[in-house]
């Protein structure tokens, strides 16, 4: 019997709004055409705009349904002008520490018919996947400040790096890599990047050398390693070379952000927070206020989150209705893209939200 997949849902604020219910019509569309696909969707209020309303940041039963779920599709939270800071990021606090999500997945993957701002670079130059640990480092909250007659004098974070916490994201990243099987586009070979700072840092000489031990259990892949501010310039220089990359919580952060533009932007560019069971989906961009009810953001993020998310159920359950609707959106979104007659504006187009996801729907339904 179809296992049924329980789906919760976090809109989130400003175009989180918008993006993320395009990314449910894909998920939708699928279920229709995909025989054995079954997502039952459940969805909570949560961010800014309800704590204005509430004095909450979600439902008390969010969190629980949260935990019984079998992944989460997530939109940015945040708008100006609210009381209480905290709440920006309050969910994405609970969520992250308490399922355990500990490895971020972002892929940079060039697709056609998107310009690129770094010279001569064309589909199928990039595509490499961002590997960031996602539970320690400085995110994590030891952190204070001294303050003399109202005056703010020393601040202070904590970076913390733990064995454990770099064997399992290194090992994840190892893994990604065997499985995803592609190897780097300039010369196929598989390969993992450890991008770290182990000339001056002693977190990150314990990561490069948990790195190299757990090298040792993958022949088949090439080891490479590279600091993170030669890597920033090498990856503008040559991204082909890239096929995994593997780095501390910061550091892959800044880096995500950075390769954004060479897939097109932050509106191209999805993400994925997993552990060993749990699994949150999003666009990795925020909530862009400014933009919210102009119905110009870009839904491919968010949409391409949703492909990731099933992606992960299929591998997970080994459920090949699951990889068949992934595979149906990626497709969906890539002849879109290539037609190029309905687009959303930070790309070139002109084409709304909502008719940009009606288009990728439509498509996936073909």
């Amino acid at each position: 019997m179809p296992r049924k997949y329980k789906i919760v849902i976090l809109p989130g604020d400003g175009v989180s709004r918008e993006v993320i219910p395009e990314a449910v019509k894909a998920l939708e569309a699928a279920q229709e055409v995909v025989t054995g696909l079954n997502l039952d969707f459940v969805e909570f209020e949560c961010g800014f705009e309800y704590y204005k309303k509430t004095g909450q940041p979600w439902l008390p039963e969010a969190y629980e349904t949260c935990k019984e779920s079998d992944a989460i599709l997530y939109g940015a939270m945040g708008l100006p002008g609210v009381e209480g800071l905290e709440n920006i990021v309050y969910v994405h606090r609970v969520l992250r520490p308490n399922l355990d999500l500990y490895a971020n997945v972002r892929p940079v993957k060039l697709r056609e018919n998107v310009n690129c701002p770094l010279a001569g670079k064309k589909p199928g130059d990039i595509d490499f996947v961002i590997v960031r640990e996602n539970s320690e480092d400085l995110y994590v909250p030891m952190r204070g400040a001294l303050t003399r007659a109202g005056v703010t004098e020393v601040a202070i974070d904590v970076k913390i790096a733990t064995r454990k916490g770099a064997e399992r994201i290194i090992k994840y990243a190892f893994e990604f890599c065997r499985k995803r099987g592609k190897g780097a586009p300039l010369d196929g070979k598989l390969r993992v990047t450890c991008v770290d700072k182990s000339t001056v840092l002693r977190s990150c000489a314990l990561f490069r050398e948990v790195y190299n031990e757990v090298a040792e259990g993958y022949s088949d892949i090439e080891r490479d390693y590279a600091l993170i501010d030669a890597w920033t310039q090498w990856a503008i220089r040559r991204p082909e070379y890239y096929d995994v990359v593997v780095t501390t919580n910061l550091f892959g952060d800044i880096i995500t952000d950075m390769t954004a533009p060479f897939q097109g932007g932050l509106g191209m560019a999805p993400s994925a927070e997993v552990g060993d069971r749990y699994g949150l989906f999003r666009p990795i961009h925020g909530s862009a206020p400014k933009y919210y009810g102009k119905r110009v953001a870009n839904p491919i993020a968010a949409i391409l989150s949703a492909k990731m998310m099933m992606d992960w159920l299929a591998d997970r359950y080994g459920d090949e209705s699951a990889k068949e609707a992934a595979d149906k959106i990626e497709k969906a979104v890539d002849l879109t893209l290539k037609e190029g007659k309905v687009l959303p504006r930070d790309i070139g187009g002109s084409s709304r939200t909502n008719e940009v996801g009606d288009e990728i729907a439509k498509k996936i339904r073909m």
